[in-house]
């Protein structure tokens, strides 16, 4: 009895320590509280980095010189460093991003046998390919727009024409414009918006080249593209469509009437057209860094910033601190940060790429290498773009205000309302910082939506936000010194991007695109 008395007392502390080690573990981990890796942001951190990377060592970055070499081997040093590997499969922390800087094209035109001048009379506004054509006809489509409200190209077969435009967009006879319906124009009228609006129409159409006639920026143009060489482009991207601006003289040759014409038409007349580019071939890198998920490693969250600046010009240095050296050195921090939280067991439940730009001063071209040419990341399988360019800075409105404590926000809800809801939750939360949506406006004159990297996120319907201190007056000027720099501003402005970022990463569900476009 004894003996069985024992077993009984031996089955029972093997069991209960069976039970001990089972429920140990299988306790749950207790969750991550993201603020103790915000405060791994420090504006001292943020401050040594940026004195390096914005000194005159770095030459002002500009894209495929020696000081833009020197930027990225710093940035890929650091995540060396911090142990966040490269975002290529290779293992290369460098995208190489294919350039060229074209010179001036050599382009001859003749209309019914009359030659006219290159710049003086028509340019080139555009990278085209080698050729040429020879017509008879030439298809007038008025304002050459194309849109819900409106169209110039009604029952009109451009494929293969050579299409004359002019600028502007109609009015009705009370003086308000047919496609907004009221006194406001719309982006038919924004000579930025209207360039490319109207070229990318005709374009998709399949004209074989369009005259645009735009006597209020001619002259302008004409002194960019014609004159003046040096204009960067990816290789390999000329057009197949010839873009050429035309003066008021070569117009009339053309049509007449132009001024006051609206009805689309054939005119019946010879043109002549001969297009030689000329272009010297060169290379720059993006930077790629990435944390693999631990739930959901296939939906990517982008963390971007520019690393370019103006380089050198008349022996100064453009340091270009904060455009574009305070986002540049945020996502290092912010890198850093969530490296730290995946040591402690931490990592995040969806996938960062830390990427880091070329090209942006440029007309963001490494970013529209990666996404429109190489993502590294399927675009389907990115969920967000968090773009940062300028937050070390105060502008003069919130100068005169008194008011450091905010930053501008743009895109938030261009394509996900809950993208939105999430940035103002978190910043409530976390920041308390005073978001201003000025230039979010769809009329903003200033265009910024269009003029950071994340437009070339947000143009294929991936979810972006913009953040932004706003110009100021060293604004692309070799002024613009890491001494300038509100460090502790710049430390508050990432930690917010990092807990917005953070959010994104861990959240349950994947945010919803509900104003995609097509």
């Amino acid at each position: 009895m004894r003996k069985s008395f024992l077993l009984l007392s031996l089955a029972f502390i093997i069991f209960s320590c069976g039970s001990s080690k089972e429920t140990a573990s299988t306790k749950t981990k207790a969750p991550a509280n993201p603020t103790d890796y915000a405060n791994t942001i420090t504006s001292d951190e943020l401050k040594e980095m940026l004195y390096i990377y914005a000194s005159d060592e770095f030459e002002g970055r500009e894209t495929g010189q020696p000081g833009q070499k020197k930027a990225v081997n710093y940035l890929k040093q650091h995540y060396i460093d911090m142990g966040i590997p490269a975002a290529k499969s290779d293992g290369d922390y460098f995208q190489n991003v294919p350039l060229e800087v074209m010179e001036a094209p050599k382009v001859d035109l003749t209309v019914n046998d009359v030659k006219f001048t290159n710049i003086d009379d028509y340019v080139s506004v555009s990278t085209a390919k080698n050729g040429g054509l020879e017509t008879n006809e030439i298809i007038f489509a008025g304002y050459g727009i194309q849109d819900a409200a409106y169209s110039d190209y009604k029952d009109l077969n451009v494929k293969g024409k050579v299409v004359l435009i002019k600028s502007g967009e109609p009015k009705n006879d009370d003086g308000n414009y047919v496609i907004s319906g009221t006194t406001e124009s719309s982006k038919w009228s924004n000579f930025r918006q209207e360039f490319a609006s109207k070229r990318d129409v005709a374009k998709e159409l399949g004209a074989t080249a369009v005259l645009f006639y735009h006597p209020d920026v001619y002259s302008m143009a004409a002194s960019r593209f014609g004159r003046s060489s040096g204009r960067m482009s990816l290789k390999g991207n000329a057009e197949d469509m010839y873009y050429l601006l035309i003066n008021t003289d070569l117009a009339k040759a053309i049509l007449e009437d132009i001024e006051t014409a609206s009805e689309s038409q054939t005119i019946s007349k010879s043109l002549s057209l001969q297009y030689l580019n000329a272009s010297n071939e060169f290379n720059s890198e993006n930077v790629a860094a990435f944390i693999k998920g631990t739930e959901k490693p296939n939906e990517v969250i982008v963390i971007s910033a520019h690393l370019d600046h103006e380089g050198v010009k008349d022996g100064e240095v453009y340091n270009g601190a904060d455009d574009d050296g305070s986002g540049t050195i945020a996502i290092i921090e912010i890198a850093e940060a969530f490296k730290t939280a995946a040591e402690k067991g931490h990592g995040p439940k969806r996938s960062i790429l830390f990427l880091h730009v070329t090209g942006e001063e440029k007309g963001l071209l490494g970013s529209r290498y990666y996404t429109d040419m190489d993502p590294i990341i399927p675009l389907e399988n990115t969920v967000a773009d968090l773009n940062i360019d300028m937050i070390g800075r105060v502008d003069p409105k919130h100068e005169e205000a008194g008011d450091d404590n905010y930053l501008y926000l743009i895109g938030s809800d261009k394509l996900s309302t809950e993208l939105h809801n999430i940035s103002e939750e978190i910043n409530n939360k976390y920041i308390n910082m005073n978001f201003d949506y000025t230039y979010n406006d769809d009329n903003d004159p200033n265009r910024f939506y269009y003029r950071s990297d994340h437009y070339n996120f947000a143009k294929n319907n991936i979810p972006v936000i913009f953040y932004f201190n706003g110009t100021h007056a060293d604004y692309h000027k070799p002024s613009d010194t890491p001494d300038k720099i509100r460090y502790d501003l710049l430390e508050n402005r990432t930690r917010l991007i990092f807990y917005t970022a953070w959010e994104l990463a861990n959240r349950a569900n994947r945010i919803v695109v509900d104003k995609a476009t097509e």
